[in-house]
């Protein structure tokens, strides 16, 4: 039978505590961690992402982070190729990867790898962006629901280029791409995953979600988004992503800041619940008690990552 190299997921919705449990974890087990989310990959955006600070980086070594400009394209194909690296990297150290993060679909381009779907029409996504231009990215919501509910309850009104994806797929291919989704695709091999969740009870959650808004603004993301305005524009990845999308509608006047910060809330609350609602899918996860102190989480924790490894070799 051939060996696969353990590896530990640590997932969740925003707010749950992934960062710190993962450095603690990763310091105990001789681990390094892999981030696994969209928006830390993309410089200057450190408030607004909740990036780890400079002192939680110099305790474990990290990876996936500010690799790219908030003006460029990152799509999860590139997520997909240099994570993998990563992963390749931390094992021939002998060290233990801890991938760490909230966003689904790029730790299922990491395992399980990406579809092979149709070839993009920059023609046809012109015309769609004509659409979200004059109308807004609910409209094209709408119409991608009524062809593809699965992707329309997984993707969010405001997440333009994956709504211009996920209808841009049936319309070339004549399937959704959900279906694409379904078939084979190119698996990571040569590991083997323990997958740990942090299951925090909603009010909990969404408490800590409310607080962590609140110190971002304590924080300086207003000024954040400013210097990103200052050198990216508004159609940028940056403006795309809740917070920073928010804080622009407040620098051209549309919403006050008390009224940005609630917006902020409100679209992190319903990321969140678009979290769990994936990661509820995935019946491999085991799920650590949120409701618990933090040191005891990390003891579930350290007890179900020791079996694991006791069980590897």
């Amino acid at each position: 039978m051939k060996y696969e190299y353990p590896g530990i997921i640590i997932l969740g919705p925003t707010a749950a505590g992934k960062s710190k449990l993962g450095i603690d974890l990763a310091l105990r087990f001789r681990g390094e961690i892999v981030s696994c989310d969209a928006l830390q990959v993309y410089r200057h955006m450190d408030i607004g992402t909740a990036k780890v600070s400079p002192a939680e980086k110099a305790r474990v070594r990290h990876h996936m982070l500010d690799l790219g400009d908030p003006g460029e394209d990152f799509s999860a194909g590139d997520y997909q190729r240099l994570a993998r690296e990563a992963l390749n990297e931390i094992r021939s150290r002998g060290n233990r990867p801890f991938v760490v993060g909230g966003t689904g679909f790029y730790l299922k381009a990491l395992i399980e790898g990406l579809f092979e779907g149709p070839a993009r029409s920059e023609e046809l996504r012109a015309r769609m962006r004509k659409i979200i231009g004059r109308r807004g990215p609910g409209t094209l919501h709408r119409a991608l629901r009524r062809v593809d509910p699965e992707s329309a309850n997984r993707i969010a009104e405001a997440d333009s280029e994956r709504i211009i994806r996920a209808y841009e797929v049936p319309l070339i291919s004549g399937k959704s791409i959900s279906w694409w989704q379904e078939q084979p695709r190119d698996a990571l091999m040569g590991y083997r995953w323990l997958k740990l969740g942090i299951d925090v009870p909603r009010e909990l959650l969404y408490q800590r979600i409310n607080r962590r808004v609140e110190e971002m603004f304590e924080n300086g993301l207003v000024e954040e988004a400013r210097a990103l305005l200052n050198g990216y524009p508004k159609y940028s990845q940056a403006f795309k992503a809740i917070g920073y999308r928010q804080v622009s509608d407040y620098f051209d006047g549309k919403l006050s800041l008390s009224q940005t910060m609630e917006a902020i809330q409100m679209e992190s609350r319903r990321y969140a619940k678009r979290q769990l609602t994936w990661f509820r899918s995935d019946p491999d996860i085991l799920w650590l008690d949120g409701r618990l102190e933090f040191d005891q989480i990390r003891s579930q924790a350290e007890i179900h990552i020791t079996s694991f490894l006791d069980n590897s070799h």
